[in-house]
């Protein structure tokens, strides 16, 4: 099926889906190398610098919250990453609604974000917020939660 001009139309049938753009390399590292020192204050501190080099990226923002040294701390960072998030995925064409799935490896930052907020949320008595938050996760990903979240 093609359109007035010859162009391909795509029929699609069910939600569509969006996959976030990888990071880049050096940022993964940095932040792998962060997660990877044993104490906890230097793991955060190390963390907090990936943030602050890559603020875009949406994994180290789930990271630091849930490193962070208090409810409010890991509450903050969470939203924070939660609505960069929104931002990257509207970015990446998302209008709302359509799967964001934990199978993508570019995903995972939003989806922890996303989870950390759920999390944090109840943690400061914001229950409402957090069975939104666990509503959505399941929105993005019918699977959630996945086997491998660790």
């Amino acid at each position: 099926m093609s359109d007035d001009a010859g162009t391909p139309l795509r029929l699609s049938t069910g939600l569509p889906e969006t996959v976030l753009p990888a990071v880049a390399p050096e940022a993964a590292a940095a932040l792998e190398a962060a997660l990877s020192i044993t104490d906890a204050g230097a793991s955060r501190a190390a963390v907090a610098e990936v943030v602050a080099r890559w603020p875009r990226y949406l994994d180290a923002w789930a990271r630091l919250a849930e490193l962070g040294r208090d409810p409010v701390e890991r509450y903050a960072a969470a939203r924070v990453g939660y609505h960069r998030g929104l931002d990257t995925l509207r970015q990446s064409g998302w209008r709302g609604s359509g799967y964001v799935r934990w199978e993508h490896p570019t995903n995972r930052g939003f989806l922890r974000a996303l989870l950390r907020l759920a999390v944090e949320a109840r943690g400061i008595g914001e229950h409402d917020e957090a069975e939104r938050c666990e509503t959505f996760l399941r929105q993005c990903d019918p699977t959630w939660p996945p086997a491998d979240l660790g």
